[in-house]
């Protein structure tokens, strides 16, 4: 019998694995390390090249049949950022709080997962656990390329998991049951570079843009549904290719956001924004990023599961919510029904970000009601 695995020893392990984004190597050693006494047959395999790669990617399992659980998670990080109080991959335990990057988001919820299953004798059934090392990034060699890897292999889980922090004010608060959609775009428009006292030498390309911005600003796009609050358009940047107090640029550029509900596809915003520019600023180019669609997990078995396993644990019903980022269920839910599930997340990429011991061993406790109502 192998003796359980400490989810706070485990995760402070991870923490002390510098893994920011796109990550490799050491922290995926460890996590195999793990996973393999448990009897989990553990695949690993290594895309791309900078700047979105190189990317590792896992996928472990133990059993076989139905049902397929799995769990998805991440083991990078962004950049710790100057000023913590402790060093940021040091895993310090700090007033009952263990303080490293990742310790929110979300090497913790991985260890928890593991330890959790590491306490099951699993009776039937198969268990995944699908990790990337970037989810942090642009995603572009990382779940996306899970995906590819199950469907080559016909496999395909009844339900995923994901351990992304949701909870707010106190874990179990809320779930997360689907996610609103993003995208990037960089709106440029051209002009002609000169001398601030010759206007008539140069063309301006900051009050064109200005009118777009306007525009744009000015766009109600929807109200929000029953699921999901409204869709917002933020302007994130703006930029000249000088700032001479006595030079007309010879370009203009705006970077915005839109944060969106099923109401929308990312290729209508985008041509949106390119008719308002076209109209406003002729010339305008844009370019766009689409980092995934608004996605909605129908109500069913595995909103129950979840549920229930909360309100055993914890005594409180989560909210069942759409807000805040996005999350990689953006593509897995192209597999089967996915919800996102974790700590509290006040301190999710922020200095000094921690999560509580306390909390750490109860989402582990709450992960193994999950796992023991369908396999145990």
């Amino acid at each position: 019998m192998i003796n359980p695995i400490d989810p706070v020893a485990l995760a402070a392990e991870l923490i002390r694995c510098p893994s920011v984004t796109p990550a490799s190597g050491g922290v995926f050693d460890l996590l195999t390390a793990a996973l393999e006494p448990l009897g989990f047959a553990v695949h690993r395999w290594m895309l791309g090249e900078a700047p979105d790669g190189p990317t590792e990617n896992m996928v472990a399992i133990r059993g076989s049949g139905a049902p397929h659980f799995g769990f998805a998670g991440h083991l990078d990080v962004v950049p710790p950022g100057e000023g913590w109080s402790a060093g940021p991959f040091e895993a310090k335990v700090i007033d009952g709080r263990l303080v490293g990057r990742g310790a929110n988001d979300m090497k913790s919820a991985v260890a928890a997962f593991v330890a959790a299953v590491s306490r099951i004798e699993q009776r039937g059934g198969t268990l995944s656990l699908l990790i990337t090392g970037d989810e942090e990034g642009y995603a572009t060699f990382g779940t996306p390329r899970i995906i590819d890897w199950l469907n080559e292999r016909s496999i395909r889980p009844d339900m995923i998991l994901i351990g992304e922090p949701t909870s707010v004010e106190r874990l179990g608060d809320t779930i997360k049951i689907g996610r609103r959609g993003s995208v990037n775009m960089w709106i440029d428009v051209p002009g002609v570079q000169g001398h601030v006292a010759y206007p008539h030498r140069a063309t301006n390309p900051v009050p064109p843009l200005a009118r777009v911005i306007a525009a744009l600003d000015a766009v109600h796009l929807d109200g929000g549904t029953d699921d999901f609050p409204p869709s917002n358009l933020e302007f994130t940047a703006l930029s000249t290719p000088t700032s001479a107090s006595n030079v007309i640029p010879g370009s203009a550029t705006a970077q915005l956001n839109i944060r969106f509900n099923n109401l929308h596809k990312g290729a209508d915003l985008v041509r949106m924004v390119e008719e308002i520019a076209a109209r406003e600023a002729p010339g305008a180019t844009v370019r766009s990023r689409i980092s995934g669609e608004a996605f909605l997990t129908p109500r069913g078995a595995l909103y129950d599961l979840v549920v229930d396993a909360i309100r055993e644990e914890t005594g409180i019903t989560p909210e069942l919510s759409t807000s805040g980022g996005t999350s990689d269920g953006r593509f897995l839910i192209a597999l089967c029904p996915v919800v996102d599930f974790g700590l509290p997340n006040a301190t999710m990429h922020k200095l000094d970000e921690s999560a509580a011991i306390a909390d750490i061993e109860q989402l582990s406790r709450i992960y193994e009601r999950i796992v023991h109502k369908l396999v145990g």
